[in-house]
């Protein structure tokens, strides 16, 4: 894996878009500086929501070159990780608690060529994944529990991302580590403190203003949590 960057990406999260114009939303933030896009996959059995499939993501992948951060929230993820590779996905990342078998799982991802990573729950332990730790090229920490854009940040989060900073730093780990639900200007500054170095932002890019604005002041919260996580090294 390659080394970690010193930089913190924010991808834009399209379950927040307006769903008429997804087109118009994917534009909007490769255009003001996104530097991936994320895309929330779900069954209606792993979490109560319906969203995207491999086709839809296919469209997308049309229309963007950014990298597409594709999270799997659906019970048997085997059974789709060639489709929604094939569809243009760039990362491909499964729940922890969706299969019992997720070494098998990251090989394989890998051998689709693209980029596996591994979700948890807020309930679920830290410890479930840290085998995992060296095989994965993104671990997601999820700060709300998953399903449905608009929740409010979970502040307990920020002892797993802390942890999993540690555990990351410690090993001379390349692992994006990621959090997702409830980012904001206000929760992103935390978030990037504790050590994440992936924003999946979801509301606070699409749900008022314009994108390029509220991608610029998530931005000026991330330079502030980078400032603090310096401090306290």
């Amino acid at each position: 894996m390659a080394p970690r960057r010193e930089t913190v990406w924010l991808a834009p999260s399209l379950l927040s878009a307006d769903p008429g114009a997804l087109a118009e939303a994917v534009r909007a933030a490769e255009e003001s500086g996104a530097d991936a896009l994320h895309v929330d996959v779900m069954d209606g059995h792993f979490v109560p929501n319906i969203s995207f499939g491999p086709g839809w993501v296919a469209a997308v992948r049309r229309r963007t070159r950014l990298p597409l951060d594709i999270h799997l929230m659906i019970e048997s993820p085997e059974k789709y990780v060639r489709k929604f590779a094939e569809a243009g996905g760039t990362t491909l990342v499964f729940h922890a608690e969706a299969t019992d078998q997720p070494e098998e799982m990251v090989r394989s991802v890998h051998d689709l060529g693209v980029g596996a990573g591994v979700a948890i729950r807020p309930e679920t332990p830290l410890a479930q994944v840290e085998p995992l730790l060296d095989r994965v090229d993104e671990l997601i920490v999820m700060s709300v529990h998953p399903g449905f854009s608009g929740q409010q940040f979970l502040p307990e989060a920020l002892p797993k991302v802390r942890a999993a900073r540690a555990r990351i730093d410690r090993d001379g780990l390349g692992v994006e580590l990621s959090v997702d639900g409830g980012v904001t200007v206000e929760t992103a500054r935390p978030a990037v403190a504790a050590g994440a170095t992936f924003l999946v932002c979801g509301n606070s890019v699409y749900a008022r203003g314009t994108v390029a604005e509220n991608l610029a002041e998530l931005r000026r919260a991330v330079d502030l949590g980078r400032r603090d996580r310096s401090e306290v090294r």
